[in-house]
């Protein structure tokens, strides 16, 4: 794990999901993506020491991709969907198992059509204008290297890189690291990060 002092401190945390998923020192996860999986959720998301912190459950029989993200004990944290008829691969994020409107969180969108980068652009739901975004992913999906920025800012909030293994090629897993910097919450983060693999999975081009 690197060293506090490598990461600019935040004066204010950045808490979306809560303030239990903010820690006072960067938050390294590992995520596993089974590639071939068949039923109930294909992420699971351990902590340095191997133990299971989130997972995402597949929500079957929908009229839309919506997938929900668990903590340990299977509790439901926010839910995640695809806006239907969105021109940009809009995602929606809840609070808990909701999709209600009055829930919502936040939601996520390709910052352009057309994309040889990517390129999203997040947007609290309390920034209904969405003149300016308040957090900005850039970086490339296809080498599972992508970096989390505030706003439209070079400030860092968060990185993902590939993690190679012999183990995770063998068994068909995708697994890639994603460390969250001091007082930035966790939680959030991984939400960003399985929008960002079902935008760039989402192969059949329909919206």
């Amino acid at each position: 794990m690197a060293e506090p002092s490598n990461y600019p401190p935040l004066t204010n945390p950045i808490s979306v999901v809560g303030v239990q998923f903010c820690a006072p020192y960067p938050v390294d996860l590992t995520v596993i993506k089974k590639v071939l999986t068949l039923g109930e959720g294909n992420f699971s998301v351990a902590d340095v020491n191997g133990n299971i912190v989130f997972k995402v459950k597949d929500t079957l029989l929908s009229l839309r991709d919506r997938r929900v993200l668990v903590d340990a004990n299977g509790n439901p944290l926010l839910s995640m969907q695809q806006k239907i008829l969105s021109a940009h691969r809009r995602w929606q994020v809840f609070r808990g198992d909701s999709s209600d409107s009055k829930d919502l969180l936040f939601s996520a969108k390709k910052s352009s059509m057309l994309q040889f980068k990517t390129e999203l652009d997040v947007f609290l739901a309390a920034n209904t204008k969405e003149e300016v975004c308040d957090f900005k992913i850039k970086g490339s999906w296809l080498e599972r290297s992508c970096t989390i920025y505030m706003g439209d800012s070079l400030n860092v909030i968060a990185q993902m890189h590939k993690k190679h293994t012999a183990q995770s090629v063998l068994f068909g897993k995708d697994t890639f690291t994603v460390t969250a910097y001091p007082n930035v919450d966790y939680a959030f983060i991984v939400s960003l990060i399985v929008i960002l693999n079902e935008i760039n999975e989402d192969k059949d081009g329909s919206d």
